[in-house]
């Protein structure tokens, strides 16, 4: 197997795609600790390849990745084609998953969340750079014991996290 060190990032790119950029941008900035190793860098996709040919680089990005962001939008429990099967497979690998609500929600929205993960083991934090850093930095740890223990479900960080981030 190789060696799982990036991020994978799950999201609707029709309309959330300047959230994915702006991820982006936290990772590049200067002045912010806030750090990933993204997997869309690998194998770059062209936008006229057939649908096998996508779910195969896109299974080889999972295939390098250590946990999984889903950005949660407006759209994104609609998208099945996609979306969902990158969902599918991140559980069917044991990846951990971040689940960041767009609308500033700092838990589970079932009214947004997808269902194929809306039972599942998962954290979910609102869209700001220190709680995903703190999320990064600290779910995939929990996420494994949670596991191991049988424990399944939503989780959230409590109001203490964040405000211990200053947020």
């Amino acid at each position: 197997m190789a060696y799982r060190n990036k991020i994978y990032v799950c999201f609707d790119a029709d309309n959330d795609i300047h959230y994915y950029r702006l991820l982006l941008a936290w990772k590049q900035s200067d002045n912010s600790d806030f750090d990933f190793d993204n997997a869309h860098e690998l194998n770059r996709l062209v936008t006229n390849s057939s649908e096998d040919t996508i779910k195969q680089k896109l299974r080889e990005r999972l295939g390098s990745s250590k946990m999984v962001i889903v950005l949660i939008g407006e759209h994104t429990r609609y998208l099945y084609k996609l979306v969902r099967w990158e969902m599918e497979q991140a559980l069917e690998l044991g990846l951990p998953i971040i689940g960041i609500n767009l609308n500033g929600r700092r838990s589970m929205d079932g009214s947004l969340c997808p269902p194929v993960i809306q039972e599942e083991l998962a954290v979910y934090v609102s869209f700001n750079a220190k709680i995903v850093q703190y999320a990064l930095e600290n779910w995939g740890e929990v996420h494994y014991v949670y596991k191991q223990k049988g424990e399944a479900g939503p989780y959230y960080y409590k109001d203490s996290v964040y405000s211990n981030l200053g947020l």
